[in-house]
């Protein structure tokens, strides 16, 4: 397996694993390839926010994913450049699953956002996956709160 981080070229692979991520909880509303011609524009504009990382086996074709937000901070007095970062869309195919590939997408993303200076790395988490993420050094924190939206 290779884990590396995604370019212009993997967008078809990454908008297919996307698809498959949501179909059974979001029907599709319009056709795979032009949900990739959307993200391919939606990636265009937020390629210095978003990165996406990768695993290939030995065929060139993606099996899995783990995209990292970048989220810069307010500043503070001694500390004008603050980035946070929060690992979403961590994906890998059913028949892939269980062989450490999403660990490694998610060290991946997670040592690129601490090699950029990110202060904390948060994730959202599905209920089962918790114990994965908290595999990996990921904690539960009192201070990060949710409001969920009306």
């Amino acid at each position: 397996m290779r884990i590396s981080r995604a370019n212009a070229d993997d967008v078809a692979d990454l908008a297919r694993l996307l698809w498959l991520d949501t179909h059974d909880e979001e029907p599709a509303k319009r056709p795979l390839d032009a949900f990739a011609a959307g993200l391919a524009q939606w990636w265009a504009a937020h390629q210095d926010s978003h990165l996406a990382f990768v695993a290939r086996l030995l065929r060139p074709e993606i099996i899995g994913m783990a995209w990292v937000a970048l989220v810069p901070r307010v500043p503070r007095p001694g500390a004008t450049s603050r980035l946070s970062a929060d690992i979403q869309s961590v994906f890998v195919i059913p028949e892939q699953r269980g062989q450490g590939i999403g660990s490694a997408l998610v060290e991946a993303a997670s040592e690129q956002a601490t090699r950029l200076g990110c202060l904390r790395v948060t994730v959202h988490s599905g209920r089962t996956a918790v114990p994965v993420y908290e595999r990996l050094g990921f904690k539960s924190s009192r201070q990060l709160l949710q409001r969920p939206s009306a």
